[in-house]
């Protein structure tokens, strides 16, 4: 059996297989793409949060040096903003994706 010979039995092989009976399932794009989308803005806002949280241990622990302190509360109003545009931009997305729908 030459290597043509064994190419040909495993594409024959491998074209039964494609063609028995496979439950694909029908899935719109729009309806990936939101999973998609939503997947991100949760793994986004998750962050924030987590950053939220170390930044307010950085503030307490920051008694008395005053550049602690202005660092953290930086940090805590950057994420609180950047949190409240994540929930805009999902709370658009799925406007328009119902819109899609």
């Amino acid at each position: 059996m030459t290597g043509f010979d064994l190419f040909a039995v495993v594409t024959k092989k491998a074209v039964q297989i494609s063609t028995s009976k496979v439950d694909i399932p029908h899935v719109s794009a729009v309806s990936v793409l939101n999973g998609v989308i939503s997947g991100i803005y949760i793994i986004v806002g998750a962050v924030a949060v987590v950053i939220i949280i170390l930044s307010s241990f950085t503030f307490m622990s920051g008694a008395y040096d005053p550049a602690k302190i202005a660092k953290a509360k930086n940090t805590i109003l950057y994420s609180v903003v950047g949190l409240i545009v994540v929930i805009i931009a999902f709370a658009i997305t799925q406007f328009i994706l119902g819109r899609l729908d």
